[in-house]
């Protein structure tokens, strides 16, 4: 491990956290994000359930939402079990890196310590995956504690205060699972590091970039906004 490792291990960490503030609680150039855009829309899906006699629509979204949780979570696992099978195969794939003219190999202790972080990363994103699962499951429940529409016209305030319990429970579900995506998203950046620690800056930027592009200026943005899409 040289000191461009070090440096470039803690951008990256850097960068991670600050785009998890930037998207969750903060605004770019006075845009919000779209994270924050679709929470908004959370609300409005939630009470517009109220003023539905059937809610089958409502509880397939919510279905769909678990579903896709635990699709990830699942998908976490497998590559946490390639990471130690790739510790398993150190000496190949070191050697492997070794031939190449453009891979800077700092040896098998700095191998290892990548993979090692690599698996810390996966589980990292399984744990997020995880918990949004759970917490998609008590969101479903609460739910199901809605009043019905005409129960909801007598008392409003009792609603009310009934839909705010499922939107707040399904921000925190959804902020969770984008923890998790993005740190699969970044994962993709920390595989520049096997080649070397200035590659492994370089697609940790790309990465941020195109995630910042997506979250504050992408046409899906525009569509949430209710902006007309170019």
């Amino acid at each position: 491990m040289t000191t461009a490792d070090y440096v470039a291990l803690a951008l990256f960490i850097l960068l991670w956290f600050a785009l998890n503030w930037i998207t969750t609680n903060a605004r770019f150039f006075d845009r919000p994000s779209l994270t924050l855009a679709m929470n908004e829309r959370r609300r409005e899906w939630i009470y517009t359930s109220l003023r539905r006699d059937l809610r089958m629509i409502d509880t397939a979204i919510l279905s769909g939402l678990q579903n896709g949780t635990g699709f990830f979570a699942s998908t976490s696992i497998f590559a946490i079990g390639s990471c130690f099978a790739l510790l398993g195969a150190t000496d190949k794939v070191n050697a492997f890196f070794s031939d190449l003219p453009f891979v800077f190999n700092g040896g098998r202790s700095a191998f290892e310590i990548k993979v090692a972080g690599l698996a810390c990363l996966f589980g990292y994103a399984f744990f997020k995956f995880g918990w949004a699962y759970r917490l998609f499951n008590y969101c479903t429940i609460l739910f199901g504690a809605l009043p019905m529409r005409e129960d909801a016209e007598l008392d409003p305030l009792a609603a009310e205060r009934a839909a705010e319990r499922v939107i707040a429970m399904n921000v925190i579900a959804a902020r969770n699972f984008n923890a998790g995506l993005r740190a699969i998203f970044l994962s993709i950046g920390y595989l520049g590091w096997f080649l070397s620690p200035y590659v492994f800056m370089g697609t940790t930027g790309f990465i941020i970039v195109v995630l910042i592009r997506r979250q504050f200026f992408s046409d899906a943005r525009l569509a949430i906004m209710d902006i007309d899409v170019p």
